[in-house]
């Protein structure tokens, strides 16, 4: 018995290189098709991919929004310029536009800085990442070296063809057998061809994982770099909007200025103010009443439409110094909830300023109101349709409609003045729809 086993050793060293690499290509071909157990690195490395792919999604929406986020603020920008720039701007909407984008660009700042924030981390992890690699790639280097020195090593123990060192066994039993005790002799090599096979798969994930945390990180420096650059343009588009707005606010306030010291000028009192608002106030009631049937009268002989279907246009362009609705200018009447309320817009403008027709219409009436007391008001009323129509008041006296005349949009009716109780050169324009004032905006 010990005789045969000598008689095998020859064999068993013919044999192994052979062997040896039937076997690691047996270990490697099952390993590609053989998942990786839980809680192997392996495994791990792919949780990881999975979780670091979710949070690259989640940053490429969050990146998504961001240009939303930057476009919405570029648009708004827009529109606060065009607010300031618009005939006849609005002074009240043009300080809520621009406290409004102020805060949009100080939360752009904030986004900004969250994304500087975000490219350093993404470009720690790309660090780690690419060091992970670095570490899994010399580890497989070192365990391929190896499984080499060991292949060389049974390589070079014998050279004999292995058809011949099967041919010279005593029997096939005989080979089975040493093929069987040689198996058990190579598991080490198996096990590291096996190992090997799974750095592989290791590598490959981290790669990815590296690659693709780089791509996002690229992307991100890039938005980073679109977001400076456009924050930069929007700072300096809000400088500009605050400049035009701070220029509006002094335009607006040095024409109040000057009607307030006018209105001072004028020794009322208390009592003698409101008496004046009052006959004010009757006058104007009483015009609007003979203005009604003018219409009604027009309306029969099929002069003036049921309906207007167009859009008002601003009668001249200046400084507002009133808006409708509630004021703080203490010479207007009460109204309803309003200490002082102002049926309609006023536009200060120098004397002789041509006024325009809003929209195409029929004059009603033109010339001093005549329920007014001294000093009457000169003004031009136009009806755009029976229920619409627009007033002109302290114009001066030459006016350059009269009753009964039709006129189209842009047609001159008359010219800025002082007519009436009035503190400075200014358009009084009023609209009224279905008898009653309504906001001249609101169909400009």
């Amino acid at each position: 018995m010990t005789s045969a086993r000598a008689a095998r050793r020859p064999l068993l060293r013919r044999l192994g290189p052979l062997l040896l690499v039937v076997a690691l290509l047996g270990t490697l071909t099952g390993s590609l098709a053989t998942p990786a157990s839980a809680g192997d690195p392996l495994s791990d490395a792919i949780a990881k991919q999975k979780a670091l792919r979710a949070k690259i999604e989640k940053q490429k929406k969050q990146i998504a929004q961001l240009r939303v986020q930057q476009a919405g603020l570029a648009q708004d920008i827009a529109e606060t310029a065009d607010a300031l720039a618009a005939v006849n701007a609005d002074l009240k909407l043009a300080k809520k536009r621009v406290a409004k984008v102020t805060t949009l660009v100080n939360q752009a700042r904030v986004r900004l800085n969250t994304l500087t924030a975000q490219v350093k981390e993404w470009e720690a992890t790309v660090a780690q990442l690419e060091d992970d690699v670095a570490q899994q790639d010399r580890l497989l280097e070192i365990r391929k070296s190896l499984l080499a020195t060991r292949i060389r090593a049974a390589y070079m123990t014998d050279r004999t063809s292995m058809l011949e060192t099967i041919l010279s066994a005593q029997s096939f039993t005989d080979v089975i057998s040493d093929v069987s005790s040689y198996i058990d002799i190579s598991a080490q090599d198996q096990a590291l061809a096996g190992q090997i096979q799974r750095d592989r798969q290791l590598l490959d994930v981290s790669r990815q994982m590296a690659e693709e945390a780089q791509a996002t990180t690229n992307e991100l420096r890039l938005q980073s770099r679109e977001d400076k650059l456009a924050l930069q343009a929007r700072l300096a588009d809000l400088k500009k909007a605050r400049d035009e707005l701070r220029a509006l606010d002094a335009k607006v306030k040095k024409q109040l200025a000057i009607q307030q010291r006018n209105f001072g000028r004028v020794k009322q009192t208390a009592a003698q103010l409101k008496a004046a608002m009052d006959r004010e106030i009757k006058a104007e009631n009483a015009l609007k009443a003979k203005i009604r049937r003018l219409i009604d009268a027009q309306q029969l002989g099929g002069n003036i439409p049921s309906a207007y279907n167009g859009t008002l246009m601003w009668p001249l362009g200046g400084v507002v110094t009133q808006e409708f609705g509630c004021t703080g200018v203490g010479w207007e009447p009460p109204a309803g909830s309003c200490a002082h309320w102002h049926n309609g817009i006023d536009i200060a403008a120098p004397i002789g300023t041509p006024v325009r027709a809003a929209g195409d219409g029929v004059v009603v009436f033109a010339g001093p109101n005549p329920y007014d007391p001294y000093p009457k008001a000169v003004i031009v009323i136009v009806a755009h349709s029976t229920g619409l129509q627009t007033w002109y008041a302290h114009l001066e006296p030459g006016v350059a409609v009269q009753a009964g005349q039709r006129v189209s949009q842009g047609q001159v009716v008359g010219y800025v003045g002082m007519t009436g109780r009035t503190t400075g050169p200014h358009l009084h324009w009023m609209v009224v729809l279905n008898d009653a004032y309504s906001n001249p905006r609101l169909f400009l």
